[in-house]
């Protein structure tokens, strides 16, 4: 549907945040393809909808060794496209192994119909049902994984797929098309396509898309959501998040804040789902505050193809990087304190020195905001109470962690968290494990038994005595 050229039209453009160089550079599909990929979505869901889904399932564990198979192939493209060191970028290929067979194994059952019980006689029967073609807009942030969690349960329910992936991530899109293709996946039932923003507002409007699923930032959340509520079409949003990180006690401060690093640089901390808001209990927040900055004073800046020992990568985009740096110093100038990191690399580059962060109050942007990189941000709490109330004093409500040597203690804190995913003592996470939140980190599920409930239709089947 697309061709390269380091000529033509750049808005699926490829560039190098290490080195602020850019690469190859893809067209827009003009409106006759986007007609042509939603006619053939059509046809193929007609089709695509009777295959068995035990043959589906065969097609899609296809898919998963194919990951693993190209995982070098692919990791190299997303650590060229978003600057993710390469040992992560070859964790998430096989990790989109771990989704596809996870759903390949249990869709069939997951879809089973489901009888319920019916009281005034007969026999009533819940079917899970395809609704129709979807469409799948994704982040750059993820290149493969957000799209596996959307498109492997979608592709077991018998639905078919237009997948619009972010700006920056054309090869990484074309891989995951060449992928379907290699693995059988007919023609029409996976199509991705380099769209306008305002095609996308033409193919949401469109009679034969159904649904539409986004991940990404808060506005984007707001706009999707809007267009598809104009147009009467289901919609799941994951959009940002702000989680809290609780630690109410330990018996070893040094590890405990060396976990939290890890967690937080992560993806150079552009995860939704990161520890963005570590909240440590006064006894011992001096000394995880001072652990956090000693492992943060040393690092420098360092080839994400590499991935050497001491080193940190690069943001996605040099405008990431200043958005970041500009947060942290509106923090400072109003009264934080920056222990360590925090600076930004001359240009065009997108390093930004991870950075830690005491001192954040209601008036700081980074009190609201969401930072979205490699930032930890510390408060200091006296009482669990003090904790929840903070932890909940968000717009945001993904995730949130609670750690402690009491169970049940931080079992008590975790219950009162207000978001879509609340963890004890570590952070539930895997292809069987769902994934959403509450607030203004969106609705709908992905991942585990809930991913496969959002795009069907949920039909009654009654049979009468």
């Amino acid at each position: 549907m697309t061709t390269t050229s380091k000529t033509t039209a750049r808005a699926y453009q490829v560039v190098n945040p290490a080195t602020g160089e850019p690469g190859e550079a893809f067209p827009l599909a003009d409106d006759g393809e986007i007609n042509e990929a939603l006619a053939a979505s059509q046809a193929a869901f007609e089709s695509w909808r009777e295959v068995p889904i035990e043959e589906r399932g065969r097609i899609v564990a296809r898919v998963a060794e194919l990951f693993t198979e190209r995982r070098d192939e692919l990791a190299a493209i997303i650590t060229e496209e978003m600057g993710k060191p390469l040992p992560e970028s070859e964790g998430e290929a096989e990790y989109c192994t771990e989704i596809f067979n996870y759903f390949a194994t249990e869709g069939p059952s997951l879809a089973a119909d489901q009888e319920i019980k019916a009281i005034g006689g007969g026999r009533a029967v819940i079917q899970k049902l395809p609704v129709g073609p979807l469409l799948g807009i994704m982040p750059w942030n993820y290149p493969y994984y957000q799209v596996a969690r959307f498109a492997a349960p979608n592709l077991m329910l018998g639905n078919t797929i237009i997948l619009k992936h972010a700006e920056s991530c054309p090869k990484s899109a074309l891989a995951i098309q060449q992928i379907m293709d290699d693995a059988g996946v007919p023609a029409g039932v996976y199509q991705n396509v380099f769209a306008s923003h305002g095609q996308i507002a033409d193919i949401i409007a469109d009679p034969r898309i159904q649904g539409v699923s986004l991940t990404g930032s808060e506005r984007a959340g707001a706009i999707i959501g809007e267009l598809a509520g104009k147009n009467l079409k289901k919609v799941v949003l994951e959009l940002g998040g702000s989680d809290p990180y609780v630690v109410l006690d330990t018996e070893d401060v040094k590890e405990a804040a060396a976990n939290a690093w890890a967690t937080r640089l992560e993806n150079t901390g552009q995860a939704c789902n990161s520890n963005k808001r570590m909240i440590v209990s006064e006894g011992i927040f001096d000394d995880f505050v001072a652990e956090l900055t000693n492992l943060a004073k040393d690092l420098q800046p360092g080839d994400p193809a590499e991935a050497a020992e001491g080193t940190y990568a690069p943001l996605s985009s040099r405008a990431a990087a200043e958005g970041l740096a500009e947060q942290i110093q509106d923090a400072v100038s109003k009264g934080a304190t920056l222990h360590a990191g925090g600076t930004l690399s001359e240009g065009p580059s997108a390093y930004l020195a991870p950075a830690v962060l005491t001192g954040i109050t209601p008036e700081m942007r980074a009190y609201r905001e969401e930072l979205f990189g490699p930032v930890a941000v510390v408060y200091k709490v006296g009482s669990d109470e003090e904790a929840v109330k903070l932890a909940n004093d968000s717009d945001y409500g993904l995730g949130g962690a609670v750690f402690s040597t009491d169970e049940e203690r931080a079992r008590k804190v975790a219950q009162q968290l207000e978001v879509g995913m609340a963890n004890v003592n570590g952070v539930g996470e895997g292809a069987d494990i769902p994934f959403g939140g509450v607030k203004r980190s969106g609705y709908g599920r992905e991942l585990g038994p809930l991913g496969m409930d959002e795009f069907v239709n949920k039909r009654l089947f009654y049979v009468a005595d």
